[in-house]
């Protein structure tokens, strides 16, 4: 139960990151206007990012052969909602400049490595637990 907590805490610790950064990055190019838009789409990004790794998580607890299902739907999952979140930036919001779609990409790069990461860390120390048994 704390391994939930401590990803969920660091997804969103790492989401607040993001936009600490992407804010100073903004701040000295002068293109305040973005700020918004920035912390629309973290936000987004870290909700989705923590229902991903909710599913993993709650399938992580399954036998190996359930367990591979849920690490797929998580990733199905993240990729769903993303493609919805694409739908409704760029087609309903109609935010289609440069420097929006390059956040966008830097945004959704960065928090599927974090996902990445955090699946591989887990299974790697999973595989190792049952070595040691």
């Amino acid at each position: 139960m704390i391994l939930y907590f401590r990803n969920i805490f660091t997804a969103v610790a790492f989401g607040c990151g993001l936009v600490c950064i992407g804010a100073i990055a903004l701040l000295l190019l002068k293109s305040e206007e973005y700020l918004p838009d920035l912390l629309v789409l973290s936000s987004a990004f870290t909700v989705i990012t923590i229902v991903s790794i909710l599913i993993f998580f709650k399938g992580s607890l399954k036998p190996p052969r359930k367990s591979f299902w849920y690490t797929l739907v998580s990733m199905g999952v993240k990729l769903l909602l993303e493609m919805v979140l694409i739908f409704l930036w760029f087609v309903i919001a109609k935010k289609s400049n440069v420097g929006l779609i390059f956040t966008f990409f830097v945004l959704y790069l960065a928090f599927t490595l974090f996902l990445i990461l955090t699946i591989l860390k887990t299974l790697n120390n999973k595989s190792l637990q049952k070595k040691e048994i």
